[in-house]
């Protein structure tokens, strides 16, 4: 016993919430006067409901980085104002909106600050085959994607500091940044140095039919992952599935806001078509992967719920909008090139 005390010397509470599955329960948030990282396995097989797995999110990062083209910022130049719009629509327009559709639906801190985690990681790598499906610019997507991991870094804490402030809930920026270090910049460099191997060893044109096995795996990772939060809070899922099924209201909105949104500035601003299906998709589309991770290894399960749903709407009206790229063409003052028929020959 000595030695627990000597471990842990105090423990801060900082606050007492309502139980959202239970009640007559209560949640305490604390701060801890050490850092009890080294120990939290242990915990977990103590405690039956308790789940540890460092791991998770790296396991569910790292095959995506694979396929990101950390070399295409060197591309970055070539078209500064559609990767310049791409980065405030993604770090500057989706943290606000998010906020005030928070304020609006979610009264719960946490529930609130995972759906405001969302907001602020990358845009999602499949932002790239949307684009491509929609005949768009996928140099610039592919720029995009990149440079927003990268931005990422920075843009997630800062953001998060601001955003455990409006709720005064307290931000453990270790923890974070740690997680940002496993789930963000340790993924990337290996991701980045996987792909250069595998193409000096099988070459760029094997290595191309390797590259939807990455996505492949990240998915089945993801959707592991997302199992295990919803099974872990199955309780509040089903006592309190009003309050889970409101998380839906928001992510639709933000989704279809930035969508309208964004459509109407881009024309507004004279881009392109091809440009405009690339800073769409990949300002609309929010990577959930990497929230679903930071979520886990800094917060709690609770906080990576919003990322799990996130993906319902997401998928659903990014496709909408890909079947609407006719539409669109006509929209920006293009039109698509009819297949001509062939000539029959006389004589």
């Amino acid at each position: 016993m000595s030695m627990s005390r000597d471990y842990l010397r105090e423990v801060y509470v900082t606050h007492v919430l309502d139980c959202l599955a239970d009640p007559t329960k209560i949640r305490v948030i604390a701060e801890l006067s050490e850092d009890v990282q080294s120990v939290l396995p242990y915990l977990a097989t103590l405690l039956p409901q308790a789940g540890y797995n460092h791991a998770a999110g790296i396991l569910m990062i790292y095959p995506m980085m694979v396929n990101l083209r950390l070399e295409a910022l060197v591309k970055a130049g070539r078209n500064v104002r559609g990767v310049g719009l791409a980065v405030v629509y993604n770090f500057v327009w989706a943290p606000p909106i998010g906020l005030v559709l928070a304020r609006v639906f979610l009264h719960d801190p946490l529930l609130a600050l995972g759906f405001l985690l969302v907001m602020v990681v990358p845009c999602s790598s499949m932002s790239i085959g949307y684009t491509g499906l929609a005949e768009g610019n996928l140099e610039l997507a592919t720029v995009i994607v990149a440079l927003s991991f990268v931005l990422a870094v920075a843009a997630v804490p800062l953001w998060m500091l601001v955003f455990a402030a409006q709720y005064q809930v307290p931000l453990p920026i270790q923890d974070m940044l740690g997680s940002i270090l496993t789930v963000l910049i340790a993924p990337m460099l290996l991701g980045y140095l996987t792909r250069r191997g595998l193409v000096h060893w099988l070459g760029e044109t094997r290595f191309q039919r390797l590259q939807p096995l990455f996505p492949s795996l990240s998915l089945l990772a993801m959707f592991g992952i997302v199992f295990l939060i919803f099974l872990a809070k199955a309780t509040l899922i089903v006592t309190q599935w009003s309050t889970v099924l409101l998380l839906l209201v928001p992510n639709a909105l933000f989704v279809g806001i930035t969508l309208a949104g964004i459509t109407w500035l881009n024309r507004r601003l004279g881009l392109s078509y091809r440009d405009n299906m690339a800073v769409v998709f990949a300002s609309t589309g929010k990577n959930n992967g990497t929230a679903i991770a930071i979520a886990t290894m800094a917060f709690s399960p609770l906080v990576a719920i919003p990322a799990a749903t996130m993906p319902i709407f997401q998928i659903l009206l990014l496709v909408l909008y890909l079947k609407a790229a006719g539409w669109l063409r006509g929209y920006f003052g293009e039109r698509a090139v009819a297949p001509q028929e062939p000539r029959a020959k006389v004589g």
